[in-house]
Formats: C-alpha cells, sequence, structure tokens
C-alpha cells in the first residue's frame, strides 16, 4: 500500500471526510473569488477545473473517480481562488478541511512523506504540462496525456479533454482517429 493510500485509509478510520456533496451535471462547486480550503476525493463522477481568461475557458484540471483535487491557489493561501469547479456528470464528493487534514498529516513522519510525495508529484505534473503547453505539438500533447493519463479518456468528454490540451475539439477528433 503506497503512503497516499494509507492516507486515505487513516481518514476513513478516523472519520474525517465530511458528509458527501453530490453535484448534478453542470452544477459549481466553486466559483472565482470563493475562498475553499477542502481536499476533495472523487467518489464517482467528475468535475472539470478552469479559469475564464477574455471570456474564454481554459481548463487546467480534473477530478474524476477515485482521484483527490483542491482549488489548490486558495487551499494553500486561504484567498479567494481566481478557478471555477464544475460538474462534468453527476458527481458524488467527499472534502477534508485544511485544517483536519494537515493535523492528520503531521501526526506521523509517514503522513508528511505521503504528503509530500503527492505534493512533488503534482509539481511534476504541473511542470510537464507548463513544457507542454508551451513547447509541444498538439499530437506530442495529446499522445503525452493519454500514456500519462489514459483514465481521463473514459472519464472525460472531449471538448474537456481538447481546452485542457489547447486545441479544438476537432483537431482532438482526428487525433483520436
Amino acid at each position: 500500500m503506497s503512503l497516499i493510500e494509507k492516507l486515505i485509509q487513516q481518514i476513513e478510520e478516523e472519520n474525517l471526510w465530511n458528509p458527501p456533496v453530490t453535484l448534478r451535471r453542470n452544477e459549481y462547486l466553486d466559483v472565482h473569488g470563493k475562498v475553499d480550503t477542502h481536499l476533495y476525493f472523487v467518489i464517482s463522477g467528475s468535475v472539470r477545473i478552469y479559469v475564464v481568461d477574455q471570456e474564454e475557458e481554459q481548463v487546467i484540471r480534473f477530478g474524476y473517480r477515485d482521484s483527490f483535487f483542491a482549488v489548490l491557489d486558495s487551499f494553500l493561501n486561504h484567498q479567494p481562488s481566481d478557478y471555477y469547479v464544475q460538474a462534468i456528470k453527476e458527481t458524488v464528493l467527499v472534502s477534508i478541511t485544511k485544517d483536519a487534514f494537515m493535523t492528520l498529516v503531521n501526526s506521523s513522519e509517514d503522513n508528511l512523506k505521503g504528503w509530500q510525495m503527492a505534493l512533488e508529484l503534482l509539481v511534476l505534473q504541473q511542470l510537464e504540462r507548463e513544457r507542454d503547453i508551451l513547447t509541444s505539438s498538439p499530437k506530442e500533447r495529446y499522445l503525452r496525456v493519454l500514456k500519462r493519463s489514459p483514465q481521463l479518456f473514459q472519464e472525460i468528454p472531449n471538448k474537456h479533454i481538447a481546452s485542457y490540451l489547447r486545441m479544438t475539439p476537432e483537431t482532438l477528433s482526428r487525433m483520436k482517429k
């Protein structure tokens, strides 16, 4: 069992999850300007995390079954977020407050290592995504995401994946063929 899986198990054993929340398709969990210091775990369904740039939505991350997500800017600095979190389809989430989570993380060396590993993985994923967007062709971006996150293509509609990859849905459709 990985250190991250152990953290999940401890959250469950210590009954630290807040009651489940069900979001209907297209319902918002968070909107720009809201402070949200929860860490979420997706039981079922999927969400997209995006910003609006000159009236255009830019998807920056997804949350789908058996994955964690947070409105990271707000989670880390306790300030209003620039991001929106919207259910792509009916989604069931559980959450834990940052205070409860950090108390758990700081309760043991293994928990601290698990959290550090999760943060390191997140930073590496973000760096890879930045590099891909800045230097890779659309096809290279598609192939890297397909290799890194094949579940994404089963959980998320093409129009949202296309936004995440910074291409049109038509371009993504052609590449998938």
